[in-house]
């Protein structure tokens, strides 16, 4: 039997630097950056967004690849079935059932159902990628929780987490997405409120899934101090690094290369060297009374992640 595939999963909630920490691992030699892997049946196969290399997705010489050693090739896919699939298991309100599926045969069988397109497909990236880490920013606990139900998989978390002001503020903001083509579509918007209780329960998950064999990172210290948070990372799902592995992060900015993203923040598209500046426009811009609500809520999980109500 091959070794495990080595799944390092970004959980937390959007907005929160998970692109930008998902796309600075993959550039060490032996991991490989996917994106939002779970948004591959829709995002990619459905609506053939660009990939991160800038080509659109059925196009791209790499996912092709891939398509080819997890099923055949990817017109053998019923994309929509699994989508439907997915549907059914990968929902926040699961997370409970997911821990215990076999509580319920019906949802088992439909989880099971669903394994059998998911653990071909993170075989087949590793394989076509020819690396030891995949990571993947798909940040839902849900997916997390059924990654874990894939045999062959050794999924290691990381629990990205950032001031709940800002992930809200972000959330009001309106920006289009440029990896769909031919029309004018923009990311989901979302009020402060909804997204501050969001904040507590996917964080809640996240921390919970990383207190065994994975690590927390908050986005402010990613900024401030990345190559001291990346070593961490790597510390704490054991993977060594080489002479030089890590000389594309500098004090206050970092040389990205084009990576095989499925989904994730538009700043995916982008290459080359990046500035790392803390994002705190929302100290300036987010209305205080919805300040105000989004600190009542996360009150409890600021002062625990070491944050100032």
């Amino acid at each position: 039997m091959s070794d495990p595939v080595k799944v390092l999963y970004v959980a937390g909630l959007g907005r929160s630097g998970s692109t930008l920490f998902d796309r600075m691992l993959g550039q060490i030699p032996g991991f490989f950056s996917v994106g939002e892997l779970r948004e591959v049946w829709h995002r990619g196969l459905q609506q053939n967004a660009l990939c991160g290399c800038g080509e659109p997705f059925l196009e791209c010489p790499f996912w092709a690849k891939v398509g080819q050693r997890a099923f055949g090739g990817w017109d053998r896919v019923d994309a929509g079935a699994v989508q439907a699939l997915a549907n059914q298991v990968d929902k926040h309100r699961w997370v409970p059932l997911l821990a215990r599926p076999a509580l319920w045969p019906a949802f088992d069988a439909k989880l099971r159902r669903y394994l059998e397109s998911l653990g071909p497909l993170y075989r087949a990236i590793r394989e076509v990628g020819d690396t030891r880490v995949i990571v993947d920013s798909s940040k839902a606990p849900s997916t997390a929780m059924i990654v874990r139900h894939l045999p062959d998989v050794d999924l290691r978390v990381l629990h990205l987490v950032r001031d709940s002001r800002g992930v809200a503020y972000s959330w009001t903001k309106k920006v289009q997405r440029p990896d769909i083509v031919g029309e004018t579509v923009y990311m989901h918007q979302f009020q402060p409120f909804r997204i501050g209780t969001r904040w507590v329960t996917r964080n809640a998950f996240a921390a919970r899934l990383s207190a065994t064999g994975g690590v927390r990172v908050r986005y402010e210290d990613l900024v401030d101090t990345p190559r001291t948070q990346v070593q961490r990372v790597l510390d704490a799902i054991g993977e060594p690094t080489g002479p030089g592995d890590l000389d594309f992060v500098m004090d206050h900015a970092v040389r990205l290369e084009p990576t095989h993203t499925v989904m994730g923040n538009p700043s995916r598209m982008t290459s080359g060297p990046t500035e790392l500046r803390l994002d705190e426009e929302w100290r300036r811009k987010l209305p205080r009374r919805q300040a105000r609500v989004v600190t009542a809520i996360t009150w409890a999980g600021l002062r625990r992640y070491g944050y100032r109500p």
